[in-house]
């Protein structure tokens, strides 16, 4: 099979196009033929060394964590699925099976997935649509409802909300009932109200912090001076969850809220949810670029541009089935 690799760190360079052996499954695990993948930010930062502290890769690593496609194998103990079923999964980054095999591996025409990390791919949109979801819709998920515990009523405020995170953040947040503002720039502005936010901050031509105040939950997807002047906005004992940096604690003790950053754990449990959320609730993956397999560097390159609104996709054309 075809599969996107880097045999050592370093730049766009060092992303090829390799033709290895199609994986074997462990007792646990499924063979997914790959229908497309999602780009996420994480991939750059993998593929640069940027946070090997973190993810130690063993080379060569094959690219890519989230994908959606058909199962074409089941081992022993992942019997809750069948061939023929239509997922998504994510792969969680780092060392797995070896060096063939470590994990990743969502840029290939097939991927051997933990079965406890695979849910049913949503009927509502195309199965290579569906590849956006894990890690931005995962993400916006675990750090509003499971994190911050949004409600009925509450005010958020979402930064970056044309992004992949930001932008299924603000569809969560409406459903679940909240007054949604989100920061964007004005020539995404008209995306970013089709979301469904309820008022949109051209973060380049008007200060958040100056006209906002008593927001129950801030999500932070940006960072820096962004994160710094959000505390203002909250309310005391509001939530600043941060998907970019780290909050300072000893300001957020100050303005009396609490603040965290969220890491993406996979979870196929989570995953099922948003599957259905999609189904039920009309949430949806905004795609902004599909490349063919082949154009990785292409589709990381555009993600490295930070000018996407919405998901990258990779696509495996012959593995669509749709």
């Amino acid at each position: 099979m075809k599969a996107i690799r880097i045999h050592e760190y370093g730049g766009m360079e060092r992303v090829v196009v390799d033709e290895i052996p199609t994986p074997e499954i462990a007792d646990d695990e499924v063979l997914i033929r790959v229908a497309a993948a999602s780009v996420n930010p994480l991939d750059l930062k993998l593929i640069g060394g940027l946070i090997d502290a973190y993810f130690p890769l063993t080379m060569p690593y094959a690219v890519g964590t989230d994908l959606s496609g058909t199962v074409v194998r089941v081992g022993a103990l992942a019997q809750i699925w069948k061939p023929g079923d239509r997922v998504i999964a994510r792969l969680e980054p780092g060392p797995g099976l070896g060096p063939a095999y470590s994990r990743g591996g969502a840029f290939a025409e097939f991927a051997a997935v933990p079965a406890r990390h695979v849910a049913t791919a949503p009927s509502s949109q195309t199965l290579a649509a569906t590849a956006g979801l894990p890690t931005a819709a995962g993400t916006a998920w675990q750090a509003l409802i499971e994190t911050a515990g949004l409600k009925t009523g509450q005010t958020v405020l979402v930064h970056g909300g044309a992004g992949g995170v930001g932008g299924f953040a603000i569809q969560i947040a409406k459903r679940v009932g909240a007054t949604v503002i989100a920061t964007a720039s004005a020539n995404h502005a008209p995306l970013v109200r089709g979301l469904g936010a309820d008022r949109v901050i051209d973060y380049r031509d008007e200060d958040f912090s100056a006209s906002l105040r008593d927001a129950s939950v801030v999500l932070d997807t940006v960072g820096g001076e962004t994160q710094t002047r959000s505390y203002a906005v909250l309310r005391s004992g509001g939530w600043l969850v941060s998907v970019a940096a780290p909050p300072d604690q000893e300001r957020a003790k100050s303005y009396g809220v609490t603040a965290v950053r969220v890491g993406y754990q996979t979870d196929g449990a989570r995953l099922g949810l948003i599957s259905g959320a999609c189904d039920r609730l009309g949430l949806r993956v905004v795609v902004d670029r599909a490349f063919p397999l082949a154009n990785s560097r292409d589709a990381l390159a555009y993600s490295a541009s930070g000018h996407a609104s919405g998901k990258i996709l990779l696509v495996v054309r012959d593995n669509l089935g749709d």
